[in-house]
């Protein structure tokens, strides 16, 4: 059984996405795009592909009007260093994502026009406000603790019985403070207590994995964060071990057996930042462009997992799930 569905959110007039036989760049222009990838490419993700058909949806066309500078970060500490080789090139525009990757950008230059996907741009200071952000950063704001918010009430209404959930983030990322404490706070309201569990870096999962297991955790959130991403099996084998329900905030768990994913459908904000590179380069200053919220959500539910674990997943649930993987 595979159902998809899209919950749609009303988008800024000022940004719907134009067709591409209006939207040809600028004759005999060639322009040098930065592409940051933050998580490397995967047999169901493949995010450079995504963002070049975002650029073809608007006439740009690889090796004939624009050469995109293209780099893979495989840890937050790659930032800083494959910014500045980039920010070398001359580039006319950055296009990158996640909270830490853009605060190192924003850093790196004030100049040049950067479109990013983050949790919560202005919470974490990167722009002034979604309408008019300011500076020289756009693009989309998944606002990430609203959605934790959602995964932890999915979690509650997938397994009623689980009172105490383990929530694995990472402090250095500055959008997951304010978002742990949102948790926190809504955590009585659907009857369970929250054990945070700090991740800086990948030695530290051994760790916080036992601390689950002595704390006796009911399940896992694990939200939407690169670290998580780039280590997604080593968290995946150790919910299977211990026969835990969780849940993920990044599609890309889906490929390694994870249970239930709840998430903003990247690819689809990845190729609308199409939308924005267009506009730049056409003349618009990134501060002026208001920056969008998701359009397309997903519900995936992995009953193949489910039976492995001994889980029973309530059928008002699958009835809502986009995908069910059996």
């Amino acid at each position: 059984m595979d159902r998809r569905r899209f919950l749609l959110t009303s988008l800024a007039g000022a940004l719907a996405a134009p067709l591409a036989a209006e939207a040809q760049p600028a004759s005999g222009k060639v322009y040098r795009i930065g592409f940051l990838q933050q998580t490397p490419n995967t047999p169901a993700f493949n995010y450079t592909e995504t963002f070049r058909q975002g650029l073809r949806d608007h006439g740009y066309v690889e090796g004939q009007n624009i050469v995109i500078e293209h780099r893979v970060s495989k840890t937050p500490k790659d930032n800083p260093a494959l910014l500045a080789d980039l920010l070398d090139r001359k580039l006319d525009i950055l296009v990158t994502w996640t909270t830490p990757a853009l605060v190192a950008a924003k850093k790196a230059t004030s100049t040049i026009p950067i479109v990013g996907i983050s949790g919560d741009p202005v919470q974490t200071g990167l722009v002034a406000s979604l309408a008019r952000p300011g500076g020289n950063i756009t693009g989309i704001a998944i606002l990430t603790d609203e959605l934790e918010l959602k995964n932890l009430q999915l979690l509650k209404e997938a397994f009623p019985g689980v009172t105490r959930v383990a929530v694995l983030w990472n402090p250095d990322n500055p959008v997951w403070p304010p978002a742990l404490k949102r948790l926190q706070a809504a955590a009585p309201v659907l009857g369970v207590t929250i054990q945070p569990l700090a991740v800086r870096n990948p030695g530290d999962l051994e760790a916080v994995f036992a601390a689950a297991t002595k704390g006796n955790a009911g399940a896992l959130l694990v939200v939407r964060e690169q670290l998580f991403s780039l280590h997604r099996q080593q968290i995946v084998n150790f919910v299977t071990t211990h026969r835990l329900p969780a849940i993920y905030g990044a599609p890309i768990f889906v490929e390694v057996g994870g249970l239930i994913v709840y998430a903003a459908n990247f690819v689809d904000m990845l190729r609308r930042t199409g939308v924005y590179v267009d506009k730049i380069l056409k003349g618009a200053k990134p501060g002026d462009l208001p920056i969008e919220q998701p359009t397309k959500f997903e519900l995936v539910i992995n009953l193949k997992t489910a039976k492995a674990l001994g889980l029973t997943i309530p059928r008002t649930l699958l009835l809502r799930a986009d995908q069910v993987i059996e």
